[in-house]
């Protein structure tokens, strides 16, 4: 057990972190018993099993970063209603307030240090005494979750730096500067990887039980994603969306996955075990790690018992009796626009993804919002925030399906209807084939109600086209004379510590 723990601390050494600098000292002077090196990876299977099973560890910890990236610059929480202080971090995201002196996500997010940790599985585990079979479906979902870490990167800086090889030891400071990429060649990189790891799989559609660990599905949603974003903004155009959709189709076809019958039970903690809606998600559980990431989604316990869930047509009920051991802050909202817009009663989807709190005075004004999607169940007189977190679900296929369709000029309805049939039920209105932009924009009305809280809504529009962006979020924030924001910059200290970087473009 003590080598398993410690495979994590080298792990951690050699990841791209502040401490880095003492890596080398700290190899000279351990010995196997104590700390996991190289050659412990390479001669001990335990070892090596318990390397791989960090990366997930870590990359667990990135769930807020992930859902921060992905949807809180989109117009789903601005400008929305909170009954205490606002979160003014959160607030600087959807209202656009980024500049070269106010930069949101400092050191790349924090994201090489995953990518670090990735890279040492791929360099030591060709090499280790696992069994074939085994080595080479990790080194497929390794290259899978590399392209998707170097994906969320491109999206978000745009050219950025790349690396390939762990770090495992430092000489000299300049060891460390890496000046960026192209956008272009990070692209390439991505698709490289997608390539090795579909190949690394070798036709093995199989799932665990609980779908947490990268499979050959999510490699192909990845695909999907990675070409429509290819083919949109990097000049791939129709060939581009041709191999998304080549992709995508083959995961539709997959008998494993479906649309759960009812939206609630994508998300409930109880029947995440062959969850048949779930591609690769997160996994939260009882006594490991739990969902902390929707602090500011929620209510705290005094408003509580004062706040109150349906007044119209009641009966009204205090938000403690319904959820009586939540305990939060409701610093973040959604305006009474976007409330009004998505709270159709006929949309099952709204009722498990928020609750509209109400104050108990004449009227009953909108307090706020609950973000429900995410928020566990009771367990032993608690709240236990353990729901696994969506990274790719099958509903993501569909509406991926349907861009990758609605692009290459081909009738996207059937896949927006059957998002729309599990969410209305028999009596849902169908949608019918019209130009490229009413099907874009089904599609990214279907993307505003299926996946509030789970990070898609910000990259739907991005991925869409520039052009979406500026007609979905409110131009006293992002005028379209100000492209350069839809990418971040990077810090002062950022570039003060590594002379290789530059500014992003426009900052």
């Amino acid at each position: 057990m003590k080598k398993h723990t410690l495979t994590l601390a080298l792990t951690s050494c050699l990841s791209l972190s502040a401490g880095l600098f003492s890596c080398q000292q700290q190899l000279s002077e351990v010995v196997p018993q104590t700390s996991l090196n190289q050659s412990l990876v390479l001669s001990d299977a335990n070892a090596a099993q318990t390397l791989y099973t960090g990366v997930y560890a870590s990359l667990r910890t990135y769930q807020a970063t992930l859902f921060q990236l992905g949807e809180m610059r989109s117009d789903i929480w601005a400008d929305g209603l909170y009954t205490e202080s606002e979160d003014g971090t959160l607030k600087q995201l959807w209202s656009q307030n980024i500049s070269a002196t106010n930069v949101p996500f400092t050191n790349w997010a924090g994201l090489y240090t995953l990518i670090d940790r990735i890279n040492t599985v791929i360099k030591l585990f060709p090499s280790s005494p696992l069994a074939e079979t085994t080595r080479n479906r990790y080194l497929a979902e390794m290259y899978g979750l590399r392209a998707y870490m170097y994906y969320t990167l491109l999206k978000t800086w745009g050219s950025v730096p790349i690396t390939t090889e762990p770090v495992t030891s430092v000489d000299n400071l300049s060891d460390l500067y890496r000046e960026r990429s192209t956008p272009e060649a990070v692209m390439q990189l991505i698709k490289n990887d997608l390539e090795q790891s579909l190949t690394r799989f070798a036709g093995d559609n199989s799932f665990t039980a609980k779908r947490v660990y990268w499979n050959r599905a999510a490699t192909l949603t990845l695909k999907g994603d990675v070409f429509i974003w290819s083919g949109t903004h990097m000049g791939g155009g129709a060939a581009d969306f041709t191999t998304a959709r080549t992709a995508l189709d083959e995961v539709k076809g997959l008998s494993t996955l479906g649309l759960q019958t009812s939206y609630a039970d994508i998300f409930d903690p109880t029947k995440e075990t062959n969850n048949k809606e779930i591609i690769f998600a997160l996994s939260f559980e009882k006594n490991e790690s739990t969902m902390n990431a929707y602090g500011s989604f929620q209510v705290n316990t005094t408003q509580a018992g004062t706040l109150v869930l349906d007044p119209v047509p009641g009966p009204a009920v205090t938000v403690s009796s319904a959820y009586p051991y939540v305990a939060g802050a409701s610093r973040v909202g959604m305006s009474q626009a976007m409330i009004n817009r998505l709270s159709d009663p006929k949309d099952s989807r709204i009722r498990s993804s928020f609750r509209v709190m109400y104050r108990n005075t004449a009227g009953n004004p909108t307090a706020g919002v609950l973000l429900t999607k995410f928020i566990g169940r009771v367990d032993a007189g608690t709240q236990l925030y353990d729901n696994d977190f969506p990274i790719y679900r099958y509903a993501d296929v569909l509406l991926l399906l349907a861009e990758a369709k609605a692009k290459s000029g081909v009738d996207p309805s059937a896949e927006i209807n059957a998002i729309r049939a599990r969410a209305y039920g028999s009596g849902y209105t169908p949608y019918t084939n019209g130009s490229l932009d009413a099907n874009m924009n089904a599609i990214l009305d279907e993307y505003l109600r299926e996946f509030i809280g789970e990070g898609k809504r910000w990259w739907a529009l991005r991925r869409a086209g520039n052009a979406y962006v500026f007609s979905a979020i409110n131009p006293v924030y992002l005028p379209t004379s100000q492209p350069y924001k839809l990418i971040l910059p990077i810090s002062i200290t950022m570039l003060n510590t590594d002379p290789k970087l530059t500014q992003t473009a426009g900052y």
